[in-house]
């Protein structure tokens, strides 16, 4: 047994101390969507989608699409559209098995972020799809989210990270290109192969169904 692990609620109590019943943490999360967290969605171009499986085994998925993409017809639901991509599926099979989900959203150059806790269901109905069209593409899928739990999340995170800062960017050849890093993982294929079909994916298939990228 670990001698420095923690198993309990009231030995992570121990560490971080208590969260006070009037804490500002505490009263910013709410039952619905309140409009500064609407304003903030349709500003969105990024959000990040955690779902499990039965089993409770996690995943998590980045969706980026343009400024807004998430529609939100009240005050109770989020609508995500659900662009071309590799076709594994993860998200979507998970949800079928089980509805919980949770999403954080971003704004460029803000260190704030969104956080919306819910459960989702997979549509195909057209009155909701058609609205989500992007460059004439409406999207196979959308996944609805039944919002349960929404709150603005402080910017300490990016703020560390300096994640909108450009001068703390890596060089661009600090790794590989992600064809090459494909390449020598998989070992039997061409890496100018690989680099077409992500430059294809990159591109013309960035609104349009057809042949998955690779990753």
């Amino acid at each position: 047994m670990n001698a420095h692990g923690v198993a309990s609620l009231p030995e992570l109590r121990r560490l971080y101390g208590p969260l006070p019943e009037q804490s500002l943490a505490r009263r910013i999360i709410f039952d619905k969507l309140h409009r500064h967290h609407r304003a903030f969605i349709a500003l969105s171009p990024f959000v990040v989608i955690a779902s499990a499986n039965r089993d409770g085994a996690p995943d998590v998925s980045p969706r980026g699409d343009l400024p807004g993409f998430a529609a939100v017809p009240d005050d109770r639901t989020i609508v995500l559209p659900d662009r071309p991509g590799n076709k594994k599926l993860m998200t979507l099979t998970n949800v079928l098995e089980n509805a919980a989900v949770s999403l954080i959203f971003f704004v460029p150059g803000r260190t704030e972020s969104l956080r919306v806790n819910g459960r989702v269901r997979i549509t195909t109905e057209p009155a909701v799809l058609a609205p989500l069209a992007a460059y004439g593409k409406p999207p196979q899928t959308a996944l609805v989210v039944a919002v349960e739990r929404a709150w603005l999340h402080c910017g300490r995170a990016l703020i560390r990270s300096r994640l909108w800062e450009p001068g703390s960017y890596p060089a661009p050849d600090a790794l590989p290109s992600l064809g090459v890093m494909i390449t020598e993982q998989i070992g039997d294929i061409d890496a100018g192969e690989v680099e077409a079909k992500l430059a294809q994916a990159n591109t013309v298939l960035l609104w349009d169904e057809a042949t998955p990228a690779p990753g």
